[in-house]
């Protein structure tokens, strides 16, 4: 009777918990999804200007990814969200958070997809743009037509990675108190002394990864060549 009054207990507290981190958990799913919506385009922007001919273009696009890629996005949420006020004087409402970690993933993961969408795209062969000349294809039509669908199925793999890392870089948000979910979760780990809420903060992102990479999973036995 004492085992089943404990196992009652423990589910009873940990409904309770995950009840309480409800907001937390829709707050880390828009940064996710803010986050993808804004960095792939972006990202792709990024890397026309990697690739450009245009030397100074090319160099501030490298610079840029250099940057990125080479400082921690805690760093980075940091300068986000306190450089408006340290460098140039400007009083910010702390609704401001939301904009300054949105900003600060976007512009990082950027980076990575800009990367990851230059190696497909230097992975094609050249007679492919070579016969869409031949067949009176424009530049931009040769992209978009040909070489775009073929570079979404070869990068897919290399974006499910990132996707999934972004799953667990949400919870940097809390670096600038912004009340995420693992934000929320140590609040209330701290207030009732008790590790639970770290518990259902992991099952939480462990939960979010598996359906992210079933969903990426999925989209990438779609877009093959052969199923």
């Amino acid at each position: 009777m004492d085992f089943f009054t404990g196992i009652v207990t423990f589910f009873t507290e940990f409904i309770n918990i995950a009840s309480r981190l409800t907001d937390g958990m829709g707050r880390s799913v828009i940064v996710f999804c803010a986050t993808l919506l804004f960095s792939l385009p972006l990202g792709l922007i990024i890397c026309f200007g990697r690739m450009s001919r245009f030397a100074p273009l090319r160099w501030l696009a490298t610079f840029y990814i250099s940057i990125m890629r080479g400082t921690p996005l805690m760093l980075q949420l940091f300068v986000w969200f306190y450089g408006p006020y340290f460098i140039f004087g400007i009083s910010l409402s702390t609704s401001y958070r939301l904009y300054a970690t949105l900003i600060g993933f976007a512009a990082n993961y950027a980076a990575y997809f800009a990367e990851i969408y230059r190696g497909g795209i230097q992975a094609m062969p050249v007679g492919q743009y070579e016969a869409a000349k031949v067949l009176g294809y424009s530049k931009t039509r040769t992209f978009l037509k040909i070489i775009l669908p073929q570079v979404i199925r070869h990068i897919i793999p290399a974006v499910t990675n990132e996707t999934i890392t972004l799953v667990k870089d949400t919870s940097l948000a809390s670096v600038i108190a912004y009340g995420e979910m693992f934000y929320e979760a140590k609040q209330i780990a701290a207030q009732a002394a008790n590790v639970m809420p770290l518990a259902v903060a992991g099952i939480f992102y462990y939960v979010f990864n598996a359906l992210v990479a079933w969903g990426m999973g999925k989209l990438e036995r779609r877009l093959a060549y052969y199923r």
